[in-house]
């Protein structure tokens, strides 16, 4: 399963990949808009949105790609590793 994480804490980016791959994922992190992040999505099982440390504009452009593409989206609001952890639990089902 590919995961895409969009926001969090620069300082849990390395955290974050290693959570997804103790579960059998391959993640994507960015904490911050580089670009245009359209081009650099892909076409994962699951994008997760940490939404306390996205701005807006960013969580509607990804959301708009991710529905053109049916690309299923967890919004978490909190940016911790339990929080990530949970999204993955619910959403292992699309696996």
């Amino acid at each position: 399963m590919s995961v895409v994480i969009i926001g969090g804490n620069e300082r849990m980016a390395g955290q974050y990949e290693t959570i997804c791959r103790e579960r059998g994922c391959k993640a994507k992190v960015f904490t911050k808009e580089q670009g245009s992040l359209k081009k650099k999505l892909g076409t994962p099982d699951l994008l997760i949105l940490f939404i306390s440390t996205v701005s807006h504009k960013m969580v509607r452009s990804v959301t708009q790609e991710a529905k053109k593409n049916s690309i299923p989206v967890a919004r978490v609001h909190t940016s911790s590793a339990t929080a990530l952890k949970e999204a993955l639990a619910q959403h292992s089902s699309l696996n």
